[in-house]
C-alpha cells in the first residue's frame, strides 16, 4: 500500500473549562514528516492521542487518506505509535514485543517480519534480549519496530527521544529520519526540541493554547515568523520596543529605517542575533553606538552581549564567528540593524 496523507478538519477538546484544542485544522501529505512543536500544555499531545482514537474530539473530523477515521476505535484506524515512555512489556523478548501486534499471521511470517523490522532498527542479533538489558535509545529502537511491525499506514510519534541524553537523541533523529524516508511513512511527530524538530521534519506545526500558529518549512518559520510567539520560541532573538515615527521607528533616541513604513503605531521590532552586523568594514543602515556587555563562548561561534548607546538598560546580542571576535578590538562597537531583518510586531 502507498502513502496516504492525513487530514485534520476543526478539531475541539475542552477537559472541564480547559480547551486543549481550539479548532486545529492540518494536512500532512503522503510520506511527509510533520512534528508538532511547542511548549508544555499547548496541546500536541491531545491532538495527536485524538488522531489514535486515544482521546475523543468533541468536533471535528479525521482522515487518514481517504478514510474518515473520527470515530473509529484506535484498533480500527490502522497506525503506529511510539510512546514517550516507549512501553515496551519487560516480561516479553525483544523478539516478542515487535511482534506483539502481527497476531494471526503464522509463525513463519512473524519470524521473518521481526528479523526484518530489527534489521532496519540496527538490533539484528537482539532477538533473544529482554527491554531491562538494553539502553535507552536500544529501546526506543525496539518501540519503533514494534510500531512499524505491521506496516501501517500512519506514524504517531509522542516525544520519542525525550528520554535520551543529547548525543544519542541526535544520531537517533538522523537515523529515524532515514529510516521514514525510506519506507516513505507518513509521520506525525510531537516534541518540544526545537532542535529536533528543524533536524527531522519536512514541516513544522507550531501550536500555542491549542491552536495552530504557524505552519510551513522550519526556515521559513525560522526566517519569517508569523506571529511574536513564534519569533520568541524559535531560536535566539532581540526585541526591541518602538514607536512609530513617520515611516520610521523611533527606538529610544533613535530613528530606525525599516524595509516597509510600520503599520503599527508601536510595538516591538525583532531580528535574529545573527543578522546584526558587528562594526561593518562599510557604513550600514541603521548604525548605532554601543557598549559590549559580555561574550560568550559557543564553539563555532561566540554571543556578544552589548546595549546600544541611546538604549541603556536594554541588552540586546549579536553573533560573531571566531574571526570577526577577534577584530573586535578595543576601540569602540558599532552595530548595524539592517531594515530587511527588522520585523515588526504589534
Amino acid at each position: 500500500m502507498g502513502a496516504v496523507g492525513l487530514h485534520i478538519n476543526g478539531l475541539h477538546k475542552a477537559f472541564g473549562g480547559f480547551k486543549a484544542l481550539d479548532g486545529v485544522s492540518l494536512t500532512v501529505n503522503p510520506g511527509e514528516l510533520v512534528c508538532l512543536l511547542g511548549p508544555s500544555g499547548c496541546g500536541k499531545t491531545t491532538l495527536l492521542r485524538c488522531l489514535a482514537g486515544l482521546e475523543r474530539q468533541d468536533q471535528g473530523q479525521i482522515h487518514f487518506g481517504e478514510r474518515d477515521v473520527s470515530t473509529l476505535p484506535p484498533q480500527a484506524r490502522d497506525y503506529g505509535i511510539v510512546f514517550q515512555s516507549y512501553a515496551l512489556f519487560p516480561n516479553l523478548s525483544v523478539a516478542a514485543n515487535v511482534a506483539y501486534g502481527l497476531a494471526g499471521q503464522g509463525r513463519k511470517a512473524t519470524r521473518e517480519r521481526v528479523a526484518h523490522m530489527l534489521e532496519l532498527v540496527g538490533l539484528a542479533g537482539s532477538e533473544a534480549k529482554y527491554p531491562g538489558q538494553l539502553s535507552g535509545g536500544q529501546q526506543q529502537r525496539v518501540a519503533l519496530a514494534r510500531a512499524l511491525a505491521p506496516n501501517p499506514t500512519v506514524l504517531l510519534l509522542d516525544e520519542p527521544m525525550s528520554a535520551l541524553d543529547a548525543q544519542v537523541r541526535e544520531r537517533l533523529c538522523g537515523e529515524l529520519r532515514q529510516l521514514q524516508r525510506q519506507l516513505g511513512i507518513t509521520t506525525l511527530m510531537v516534541t518540544h526540541h526545537q532542535d529536533e524538530a528543524m533536524l527531522m521534519a519536512d514541516r513544522i506545526a507550531v501550536i500555542h493554547q491549542g491552536r495552530v500558529e504557524q505552519y510551513g518549512a522550519a526556515e521559513q518559520l525560522y526566517r519569517q515568523p508569523a506571529s511574536a510567539f513564534v519569533a520568541g520560541f524559535l531560536g535566539q532573538g532581540n526585541w526591541l520596543p518602538f514607536e512609530r515615527d513617520g515611516t520610521q521607528a523611533r527606538v529610544g533616541g533613535l530613528s530606525l529605517t525599516l524595509a516597509a513604513p510600520p503599520a503599527h503605531a508601536r510595538g516591538q521590532l525583532f531580528c535574529r542575533p545573527e543578522t546584526v552586523a558587528v562594526n561593518p568594514p562599510v557604513h550600514e543602515a541603521n548604525l548605532c553606538s554601543a557598549r559590549p556587555k559580555g561574550l560568550t563562548f559557543l564553539g563555532n561561534r561566540c554571543r556578544l552581549a552589548f546595549e546600544l548607546d541611546n538604549l541603556p538598560g536594554h541588552t540586546l546580542h549579536a553573533e560573531l564567528s571566531a574571526e570577526a571576535t577577534r577584530r573586535l578590538g578595543e576601540g569602540p562597537l558599532w552595530v548595524a540593524l539592517p531594515p530587511h531583518h527588522l520585523q515588526v510586531f504589534a
